[in-house]
């Protein structure tokens, strides 16, 4: 792997474009959630994808899919950083988040799954949490079922994050903005049911509002166990994909609207994260895949390579 360019800030987020060994080009993130220090919390966001084939119309990774990153690929992206900090591979971070939601849908890579079972041995890493964020597409419940068992061996107490992309209860406006095959809000449901146990984090779903794609607390809690699903809820990142499909945010900071759909989640009793995030992510492109719309005309072969977390 050759890393290419980075941008960002050391205080925020650092974005890293790498060319791997076959030519094709992967997109990974470092990042920080500001005040808290990176001794409390680092977070590692890695490709899984080159490109990816869902076409989400908020997600600039929906050009050209050029297939899976390997096992070891993925591991490269995660060790880069790690050793860039930590030469020994030994992380003293409370929350060493490692998400696998830059580029690419994961439950369409099984590779993916064998990266979980060898992230403990290969890191002394107390605090390590891996997180993963799908649209529950259709077709992938050997994936999930064997994410149940790597849960239950390797992260036990908390050290599990998943979270399931809905971004808005109308099922036919949820259709166009994720348009492939997926699994219903009932599927979803049961699926936690059986992956949740005592003592695991809260499985999350999330919605990217959106003006015009409603987000009802009443649709969410007549599928969902507040016991074992809880709700975050986002801006709508300004990406070209948003663009260029005339979308816009249902709120921004200090915004009325996401205080009222807080308000309503916590009546039906949700836990509700809020999560704004800093503004300079926007410049820096580390929320979404913005980075490489401003680099990629600089890149040789730049046609083999498109990119953004989910």
């Amino acid at each position: 792997m050759r890393v290419i360019e980075s941008f960002g800030k050391e205080e925020i987020a650092l974005v890293y474009l790498a060319e791997m060994n076959n030519g094709k080009y992967v997109e990974f993130v470092e990042s920080l959630q500001p005040p808290i220090p990176r001794e409390r919390k680092w977070v590692l966001i890695v490709s899984t994808l080159f490109g990816c084939p869902v076409k989400c119309k908020i997600c600039d990774a929906s050009g050209d899919y050029r297939g899976k990153v390997s096992e070891e690929e993925i591991l490269e992206q995660i060790d880069y950083l790690v050793t860039k900090r930590f030469r020994d591979r030994k992380v003293p971070i409370h929350k060493f988040k490692v998400q696998f939601a830059r580029m690419g849908e994961p439950a369409f890579n099984r590779e993916v799954l064998k990266v979980l079972k060898r992230l403990p041995d290969i890191y002394d890493a107390p605090g390590l949490m891996p997180c993963i964020s799908s649209i529950a597409p259709a077709e992938t419940g050997d994936f999930f079922e064997e994410l149940i068992e790597i849960k239950n061996r390797f992260y036990t107490s908390g050290h599990f994050q998943l979270q399931f992309s809905l971004h808005t209860t109308d099922c036919a406006k949820r259709d166009f903005l994720i348009p492939v095959g997926k699994w219903s809000f009932d599927e979803i449901a049961d699926y936690g049911e059986r992956f949740y146990k005592d003592g695991d984090r809260k499985i999350a779903l999330n919605f990217a509002a959106t003006e015009g794609f409603p987000i009802d607390s009443g649709t969410v809690s007549g599928y969902f166990n507040p016991d074992v699903f809880i709700v975050k809820i986002t801006p709508l990142n300004p990406t070209r994909s948003v663009t260029e499909n005339g979308l816009k945010s249902l709120f921004r900071l200090d915004d009325d609207v996401a205080r009222c759909l807080v308000r309503d989640f916590e009546k039906k009793g949700f836990e509700v994260i809020l999560s704004i995030g800093e503004l300079e992510e926007n410049k820096i492109g580390s929320n979404c895949g913005q980075y490489v719309t401003r680099i990629k005309d600089k890149v040789k072969s730049a046609e083999d390579y498109t990119g953004c977390r989910m």
